[in-house]
């Protein structure tokens, strides 16, 4: 039962919605103004303009959205908005701490009181190492040092004097030995051997024997009084010491005291400072002449004025507003900070001086941005944000210490209040997969953007096309462009979101047509961009990606991969799948083929048992086999057995676009009804047998006609479409002149039996009252070859049954 098609091939004008130039007022770009916004984003900007403005904890902001849309560019244009409004925050400085190294002091400063501290302080440093050695060398200092110098050594002979003074009296002798004193008695001032005293009465012996145990007594006291002496002597050279010290360091450092007064942490560490360094004064004096000691052969001296110095980690003496910070790398180290080591024989050392600051310290008081992929990928950078985020304030730790993998002492940073506003920047999946993974990701993210991945085709939206290009052209020095040229972009973005009633909101991929098209206008000497170079950069753009499209599509014209796009075929159809390229993508014809025969009603998916087909496709194919049971085999069981398959395929094969294809492939085994390999099939099927819209309708479309205009177009040839993907249709310009020829033909489909209708050339046939469908006509033969399917089933089954009851008797 043969008729003509009942679905008439769509007309030119629906393939292709043209942007008509006469819509524009304007004869060049240049005639516009700049435009300040960004195209159809006004829930997002709502949305980044509140996340910006609200000022509460756990309000950070995320922007999703696809890349390309144009995140990163609103985000900065409205945090440039708000933080020209604001106050440049506080410098940060770390100093030493005198009383403990390992805790450095973090000194909050007024923005560019930082530098000015450390280049004071480095002043006065430098200062005192000349002042301090000039003041140990005056005369006043050596005088009153060999003072006291003298007043011991004199107060020490005097002492000595005097015991031997009283010795000579007694005819006792007061003698230096190598082994100290000693006293001896004398004849007539000559000391007396031991033989000659022995001859002395024994009276006269004992005599001089307790004048000689008075004096050694007295002796001994003034030896026990020496250190004492030297000691007090020693205090007061060091008061002496302090005292001209102080006269140098304290009048020094109370001429830039004036300038921090209102700072009383400045203060008091300019008080510590003065006390350490007159504690310290033996480091500021000159060594003695051929004196090298071993702190300068390491050059530790030197480092040790580095204990004065001022860290400044953060400077906004040259900030105009709140600091706007992006960090292209966010690693741990990078977003916290990091405490530098050196080496030093053989040893690695630290100090304050080597605190680093990291991303966070820089944008304090404003605005941090982020790249969400970026940041996830580094490890442990998104926990350290994270406990940042939580406790407000930023601690700086190597990872060796955050993960206590290091037990070695180091500097433990004054932790340093955070008041921060977190920008991440991602798509959507990284959004929802924080959301659902991370407990702690909707505390700290309060604001999401969602950036539109199209706009809508209006009026109002082309004139702002329009002067977004007008605006690209003056800020890349661009050729301006005349009216058909943007009518040709326009055209070209709905290709590029792949709806003709849409725009793309992909700006990076306009942006990059622009550039070239600008390119190919100047080789061609032009001063003007008109549509044919608009249209030769697209043209480029495809040659410089064909080079995959077009190997397979010679080994389908040679015959290598099997591709009919003439003649009829039982069980044999022409599907069309996609190829994902990254920025580009194309299509081709695959043959898809069905068998069947009588069984248990299963229609396998060999693709999904060779696991090559994902969930999606598998699913299609179980939706197919429920819609034939339910609408061919109401009143008898299934017992259909039949299998799928895309021949020639080796790799993954996803989505359920086939599945019509496969349904029309199927329905012809089950009937031996040829199908004609004159059209290719795209569409989704639902258990109704409805045929739904699909992805990639453009790619597809000129896949086949690619094929069939190598092979030389017939004019029977086409390719049959889900009615609703019309609306999506943005074919290229030969494929709309080859359809207004009536070279090729894009046939609209709503349900299965219209497809199979213009496959077959024969009627489907819809059930009539009674329940039956036309004689001859399609549907009519499926369920005759079921039902007998059906009979021929329950025949073996009862001479099976026979056969197993007579065995068992």
């Amino acid at each position: 039962m043969t008729k003509q098609p009942s679905v008439p091939a769509l007309p030119p004008a629906d393939l292709y919605k043209k942007c008509n130039p006469a819509r524009f007022s304007f004869k060049t770009t240049a005639e516009l103004d700049d435009m300040q916004e960004i195209i159809g984003q006004q829930r997002a900007i709502k949305a980044v303009q509140f996340g910006i403005g609200i000022r509460r904890h756990g309000y950070n902001l995320f922007i999703m959205g696809p890349p390309g849309t144009g995140k990163h560019t609103v985000a900065r244009q409205f945090l440039e908005q708000k933080a020209v409004l604001g106050q440049p925050p506080s410098d940060w400085c770390y100093v030493n701490n005198f009383d403990q190294p390992h805790i450095p002091r973090a000194l909050r400063l007024p923005p560019g009181t930082g530098t000015s501290l450390r280049h004071d302080i480095d002043k006065v440093i430098e200062d005192l190492r000349l002042a301090i050695p000039a003041a140990f060398e005056s005369d006043e200092y050596r005088t009153r040092a060999q003072e006291v110098e003298e007043s011991f050594k004199k107060k020490e002979e005097a002492a000595f004097e005097k015991i031997q003074a009283e010795a000579e009296q007694n005819n006792i002798k007061l003698l230096r030995t190598t082994s100290g004193f000693a006293f001896a008695p004398t004849v007539n001032g000559e000391v007396i051997s031991p033989d000659e005293f022995a001859q002395l009465p024994e009276s006269e012996q004992e005599r001089i024997g307790a004048i000689i145990a008075r004096l050694q007594e007295q002796l001994k006291k003034i030896i026990q009084s020496i250190p004492q002496w030297s000691k007090e002597s020693r205090d007061r050279l060091k008061e002496i010491i302090i005292e001209t010290a102080l006269s140098v360091v304290g009048h020094l450092i109370e001429s830039i005291k004036e300038n921090y007064c209102d700072l009383p942490e400045v203060i008091d560490h300019l008080n510590k400072l003065q006390q350490d360094v007159i504690r310290n004064v033996d480091d500021f004096r000159k060594p003695e002449e051929g004196e090298i000691p071993l702190l300068a052969l390491t050059d530790l001296k030197t480092r040790g004025f580095r204990r004065y110095q001022v860290n400044v980690l953060v400077d906004n003496s040259k900030s105009t507003g709140l600091p706007i910070v992006y960090e292209d790398q966010p690693t741990y180290q990078n977003l916290v900070g990091r405490v530098e080591h050196l080496s030093q024989l053989g040893a690695l050392i630290t100090d304050f001086t080597l605190i680093k600051s990291g991303a966070l310290h820089r944008a304090n008081g404003g605005y941090l941005i982020l790249d969400a992929h970026k940041l996830l990928t580094q490890p442990y950078a998104w926990e350290g944000l994270k406990r940042v985020l939580r406790s407000s304030e930023i601690r700086i730790d190597s990872l060796g210490q955050y993960l206590g993998l290091i037990s070695t002492v180091t500097l433990e940073p004054d932790p340093i209040p955070l008041d921060i506003k977190i920008v991440l920047v991602g798509e959507r999946l990284l959004y929802y997969l924080l959301n659902e993974l991370d407990n702690e990701f909707s505390e700290l993210f309060k604001v999401v953007a969602d950036f539109e991945d199209s706009l809508t085709l209006s009026d109002e939206n082309i004139q702002l096309y329009a002067r977004f290009i007008a605006s690209l052209s003056r800020q890349q020095g661009l050729l301006p462009f005349d009216r058909s040229a943007v009518a040709r972009t326009v055209e070209h973005s709905s290709r590029i979101c792949g709806d003709a009633e849409k725009l793309s909101a992909h700006m990076r991929s306009i942006v990059d047509l622009l550039s070239e098209a600008d390119y190919w206008a100047r080789q061609a000497g032009q001063q003007m961009i008109c549509a044919e170079h608009v249209q030769h950069a697209i043209d480029q753009q495809i040659e410089r990606h064909g080079r995959a499209r077009e190997l397979i599509q010679d080994e389908i014209i040679r015959g290598t991969l099997l591709i009919d796009t003439h003649g009829a075929k039982i069980a044999q159809i022409n599907g069309l799948s996609v190829i994902d390229m990254g920025e580009y993508s194309f299509a081709l014809p695959t043959r898809v083929t069905a068998t069947a025969r009588v069984g248990e009603g299963h229609v396998i998916d060999i693709e999904r048992e060779v696991e090559l087909g994902g969930p999606i496709h598998s699913k299609g194919v179980l939706i197919l086999s429920s819609y034939i049971g339910g609408y061919y085999s109401k009143h008898h069981p299934l017992s259909l057995s039949a299998s799928l398959v895309f021949e020639q395929s080796y790799g993954n094969i996803e989505g359920d676009s086939a599945s019509l294809a496969e349904l029309c492939c199927l329905l012809s085994a089950i009937t031996g009804i040829p199908l004609t390999q004159e059209l290719a099939v795209t569409g989704s099927i639902n258990q109704h047998g409805i045929v739904q819209a699909i992805g990639g309708i453009n790619e597809k479309i000129e896949g086949f006609f690619d094929i069939c205009l190598k092979r030389g177009l017939t004019g029977r040839q086409g390719v049959l479409i889900p009615r609703d993907n019309v609306k999506h249709l943005m074919l290229r310009h030969d494929v709309v002149a080859a359809a207004a020829q009536g070279q090729f033909h894009i046939y609209p489909v709503t349900t299965a039996d219209e497809a199979m209708e213009l496959l077959s050339g024969q009627i489907a046939g819809q059930r009539n009252e009674a329940g039956n469908f036309p004689e001859g006509s399609i549907n009519e033969q499926v369920e005759k070859v079921l039902q007998e399917m059906a009979a021929i089933k329950h025949t073996y089954s009862e001479h099976k049954e026979k056969e197993e009851a007579t065995e068992s008797s």
